[in-house]
């Protein structure tokens, strides 16, 4: 009885943990958001728990089935995110810092990703 208590307390704030590590939700429009990485810095799929609004952009909870969970910056308005080529992918490999992107740079320019499309 008391080890499954544990097990499940354990669970419970391991859940809560992963949850809080997203960006906060009174951000709206966001500005992170969450990308898997691939052990080479080659992006992965991710799959996000979204609001079931158009107007909402903000993402409630996002996993990664493989690779490597990675805090990255949404692009601000007027400004691209750096082309996807294998440069790009060892410089953001080298950059990752105990899972996040925030403040890193490539080529001067910020290391970001545009945000979701509510259209």
């Amino acid at each position: 009885m008391i080890r499954t208590t544990l097990i499940a307390a354990a669970a419970f704030v391991a859940a809560v943990g992963a949850a809080s590590a997203q960006a906060p939700l009174s951000q709206n429009p966001p500005t992170q958001t969450i990308i898997c990485l691939d052990v080479n810095g080659q992006t992965l799929p991710v799959s996000c728990k979204v609001p079931a609004s158009r107007l909402d952009k903000r993402e409630d909870f996002c996993t990664c089935r493989t690779g490597m969970q990675v805090d990255i910056a949404i692009c601000p308005d007027g400004v691209k995110p750096p082309a996807e080529n294998r440069a790009y992918e060892k410089a953001r490999k080298a950059a990752v810092k105990s899972g996040s992107l925030l403040g890193a740079t490539y080529e001067g320019r910020p290391m970001c990703v545009t945000g979701r499309n509510t259209y």
